[in-house]
């Protein structure tokens, strides 16, 4: 509606395909964390079990979808509010044994000890954690009162990022030093060091509940998408079919094919094909909320002029604030190309994206027709 067939195409696919391949990830880690308490388990077979697992609850009904991801976000949130008290009461110096502890923080070479282009790298892989959030605009679609939902969740995402991100990781780098190994752990070696009996356990049990519920909203919104991308001709018709629950069954069932495949590769080829794919999600995801952030000026704009009655919920600050989002964003992808560590994500995304542009000059070579008739991908 915004920038035309192509990019409308491009951004439809190139979002299908991350979350395809992030729930072949987080099927990975979490059979990996289910061995820690099964180490005789095949991991293929928890992986398997995990996906299969996830797909019945997104092919019962979207409240199904609803019901697990509540449950299983509402373990996250207690078990972060639990580290935040203790933390917090820790760093006081109200535990016992322990005397206020802020040396952490500037300890260790102080603030910045490496300078400044570490921070921007950390930037650039710390976007990757935040993808995901546009979710409650998706889900938001099959609620009663869709504007009133993505208003209140919208908002709701933006204060626990807030509070249950920064403020945990703020409490970590206060109670373990940055430098150290134990950091690659963050909550459990915190707690660790806090003297908390078993937090290596509880923390395994809270990142599985995670990595289910990443897994969970994966196939949910890759159904969604591809059931969306139906409406224009840009995917096979079948997957626009719904059950009389209102589930895309088509859809949901081609996201986990999909990822079971990726998942194959990842034992298959875990060094050309699985690693392509993982090295290029993350790339393509930005080149998606970048094309969002250029949608939204344009349709903002015509919403204003046009019809603005259906104008509900505005963003903040427009337009600089979607000015600044996409200078951001722009600058993650340049200095990508800056940063060693990141120079093949970026290459293997840009691939990934011509690709999907070589997709949709087939597409227009078939024909819309012929492509909404089709069955076959």
């Amino acid at each position: 509606m915004a920038l035309g067939d192509l990019a409308g195409f491009a951004t439809g696919w190139m979002y299908w395909y991350f979350w395809v391949i992030v729930v072949a990830m987080e099927a990975i880690a979490g059979a990996d964390l289910v061995r820690l308490w099964i180490p005789s388990a095949p991991q293929w077979l928890l992986t398997l079990i995990l996906v299969v697992v996830m797909t019945a609850s997104n092919l019962v009904s979207v409240r199904a979808y609803g019901e697990f991801e509540f449950w299983l976000a509402s373990v996250k949130i207690a078990a972060i509010s639990v580290f935040l008290f203790l933390g917090g009461i820790f760093i006081l110096g109200l535990w016992p044994t322990a005397t206020p502890h802020l040396a952490n923080l500037t300890g260790h070479g102080g603030f910045a000890p490496n300078g400044i282009l570490p921070i921007f790298s950390g930037a650039v892989v710390a976007t990757g954690f935040y993808f995901g959030a546009e979710i409650v605009a998706i889900a938001g679609g099959e609620a009663d009162e869709p504007s009133r939902a993505i208003a209140s969740a919208t908002n709701s995402v933006v204060s626990r990022v807030l509070v249950f991100y920064v403020c945990s990781i703020f409490l970590v780098v206060a109670i373990v030093p940055w430098n150290s190994a134990e950091v690659a752990t963050p909550y459990a070696s915190a707690l660790r060091a806090m003297g908390v009996p078993g937090a290596g356990q509880v923390m395994n049990a809270v990142i599985l509940t995670a990595v289910l519920s990443a897994l969970n909203s994966g196939l949910y919104a890759s159904s969604r998408m591809l059931l969306a991308l139906t409406g224009r001709g840009d995917a096979p018709a079948v997957f626009g079919r719904v059950n009389r629950r209102g589930v895309p069954v088509a859809a949901t069932l081609a996201g986990t094919v999909v990822s079971i495949l990726a998942i194959a590769m990842s034992y298959v080829s875990p060094d050309t094909v699985f690693a392509f794919l993982v090295n290029s999600y993350g790339t393509v995801a930005l080149f998606v909320y970048v094309l969002i952030a250029f949608s939204e000026l344009r349709l903002r704009r015509r919403l204003e002029r046009d019809t603005p009655e259906k104008l509900v919920v505005r963003m903040w600050l427009y337009p600089w604030l979607t000015y600044f989002a996409i200078v951001v964003m722009g600058g993650n992808l340049v200095a990508m190309g800056f940063i060693p560590s990141q120079r093949v994500p970026l290459m293997v995304g840009v691939v990934s994206g011509l690709i999907v542009v070589g997709a949709y000059g087939v597409r227009g070579l078939v024909g819309r027709y012929q492509w909404r008739k089709s069955v076959l991908f």
